[in-house]
């Protein structure tokens, strides 16, 4: 009983099957002369018009690049559509990557450019304060030209052709005749105008009668070595601008392209639109494609390298943003070296502009004065120090800047020879088995899997690449040059040690300072240049320094009571200021690290 049960259930159930086998044989049979899927894709993907897919496959089709045996879905316009989908598809691809990076340059451009121009302006205000409140008589006529001053590091910070030596010496040229008609020897202001022959004669003297110093020298040296830096990172960012528009703008070979459709598009000819190709032979198609750009990556990595040099060149210990803050103690200290020198720089300037002045007279104004006697560290600070916050947290920022642009050159370095792994990355490719290889459905791909640049693509099975892309070749050449251009500006870069002392601000004995004497610049730029006194005797030395037995209070030639407007305890204190500036910055970066 219980087996005619079973008979019966059995043989109802193999009907069942063979029913079911063939339903799905005949949908088999239905799909095999159909090319629904394919114009189901050809249309989301928007690739060409629709009507250009037929409604079943062809057998006796002329196909250039997606030739098989069999049916086929499709068409010679089909090719024709797809190679320009392809073409724009991969374009647009490469654009995506390519633009993160543009982006990402242009951001930090914009923000060191920003930056640069904040620290110049509270540089400048900085300085404008200890005019104003410590030697008030100058600053009427002084601000413009210290104006005149941060336009110049402003322009030559944004790529101008200005010379940072020629700006300091010139500012200090400008100067003199203030300092001297209105500190030195006050009661000249009374028969003289601004503009007048003995203004233009004290600025045409100053680089050898050298009221000031060697601050001027030491100035001009620091600021040209740190801003230097700056400005050659913000050029070089503006290369790396120029370089990105140029690689997003080449155009793909027909090898090229050909490879792209058999690639993407040739499986569809089979039906086969969900198909994705082998890792392997995707990355002979894109490094194939991109072989020319791929030549990129050693300029582009030397470039990047260059680029971590100069922004480490500004952190180091003698900063950008230090020694902007540094600005006012060297006028300061100029300004003080010039109203102890007063005697014998009267005498110099009587001898060569012709006018008698006498003696200094001293200055009597609302300004605070101080006896040479006074002249000790423990001097009240001026005022101006405190009119202006002390900007740890602009440390912080510029500090942060530079660690987050160092850590995009790191992820980027690499960018042109990883551009065809990105490109057939995620679910472009197949990695596993049951993949496409350009002919056929196979389990793995066997062809041989070529390296990045033009030498390594002749052994490369799926493009043939014929010559360089003219353009990129070009844009090579570019970044090649600008980056022998940087290493001959700055050949010790690189090297922490020789940086320091490049940009030190100290002055050796013999150095000289290029630039030209109508800009009234040091005839020798030494730390030990000298005022040539009626006596012949040299009273070179800044103040401060002077060896025992010559110092203004022990030289018999000038008198003890000499005033001095402003304070060198101001210099200290700036100095101090700066290593309680350097300190804070660091305790900052460990804070945000």
């Amino acid at each position: 009983m219980s087996r005619g049960i079973c008979t019966r259930v059995n043989s109802c159930g193999a009907f069942w099957m063979l029913s079911a086998v063939t339903i799905a044989v005949n949908v088999i049979i239905v799909d095999a002369y159909s090319c629904h899927e394919v114009r189901t894709a050809f249309q989301l993907r928007q690739v060409g018009p629709l009507h250009r897919v037929p409604e079943t496959p062809g057998t006796d089709v002329d196909l250039l690049v997606c030739k098989h045996e069999g049916p086929s879905c499709c068409t010679r316009k089909m090719e024709e559509s797809y190679q320009l989908a392809v073409k724009r598809e991969t374009l647009q691809n490469i654009r995506t990557y390519s633009f993160e990076l543009e982006h990402l340059i242009s951001r930090h451009s914009d923000a060191f450019q920003d930056m640069f121009q904040y620290l110049l302006s509270f540089s400048q205000g900085h300085l404008s304060s200890l005019l104003e409140v410590t030697y008030s008589s100058l600053s009427r006529h002084a601000l413009r030209h210290v104006n005149q001053l941060f336009s110049s590091l402003s322009l030559y910070l944004r790529g101008a052709n200005v010379s940072v030596e020629v700006a300091v010496h010139r500012f200090f040229n400008n100067l003199f005749p203030l300092v001297y008609t209105q500190l030195i020897n006050p009661g000249v202001e009374g028969s003289m105008t601004v503009g007048s022959e003995m203004d233009d004669c004290l600025r045409m003297i100053r680089q050898d009668v050298n009221p000031f110093g060697s601050h001027p020298a030491i100035m001009a040296q620091e600021l040209a070595g740190t801003l230097g830096a700056g400005r050659q990172l913000g050029l070089a960012l503006e290369v790396g601008l120029d370089m990105m528009n140029a690689t997003e703008h080449f155009s793909l070979s027909k090898e090229c392209v050909k490879g792209l459709v058999k690639m993407v598009y040739c499986s569809h000819c089979r039906g086969l639109t969900l198909i994705k190709p082998c890792m392997g032979y995707c990355l002979n198609v894109m490094r194939g494609c991109l072989a020319s750009m791929s030549e990129l990556d050693q300029p582009w990595r030397r470039y990047t390298s260059l680029l971590d040099q100069l922004t480490n060149a500004m952190a180091g210990r003698h900063s950008l943003e230090l020694s902007l803050l540094r600005v006012r103690e060297y006028v300061n200290e100029a300004l003080l070296y010039a109203q102890l020198h007063g005697v014998l720089i009267t005498a110099t300037v009587d001898k060569v502009c012709g006018l008698s002045t006498g003696e200094p007279t001293g200055k009597q104004s609302a300004s605070p004065e101080v006896t040479t006697s006074n002249v000790t560290s423990s001097s009240p600070l001026p005022s101006a120090a405190s009119s202006q916050p002390l900007p740890e947290q602009l440390l912080g920022q510029f500090a942060h800047l530079r660690r987050e642009f160092l850590i995009v050159l790191q992820r980027f370095r690499s960018f042109f020879t990883a551009l065809p792994e990105m490109l057939c990355d995620g679910e472009n490719v197949m990695d596993d088995s049951m993949c496409w290889s350009g002919d056929n459905v196979v389990e793995s791909y066997s062809g041989r899997v070529v390296g990045n640049g033009l030498q390594a693509q002749r052994q490369n099975p799926e493009v043939k690449v014929r010559n360089p892309d003219p353009s990129l070749a070009e844009v090579k050449e570019r970044l090649e040059q600008f980056n022998q251009e940087i290493q001959e500006s700055f050949p010790k870069l690189g090297q922490i040690e020789a940086w320091d002392e490049l940009s030190s601000g100290e002055t050796e004995e013999g150095s000289t300072t290029d630039c030209d004497d109508e800009d009234g610049c040091q005839a020798s730029g030494d730390s030990q240049e000298k005022i040539s006194g009626s006596d012949g005797s040299s009273v070179g030395n800044p103040f401060g320094r002077q060896p025992g037995g010559n110092s203004p209070q022990d030289d018999p030639s000038k008198p003890p009571s000499v005033k001095v407007i402003g304070s060198p305890s101001s210099a200290n204190w700036a100095q101090s200021w700066s290593l309680a500036l350097l300190f804070a910055a660091c305790c900052l970066q460990w804070t945000l690290f």
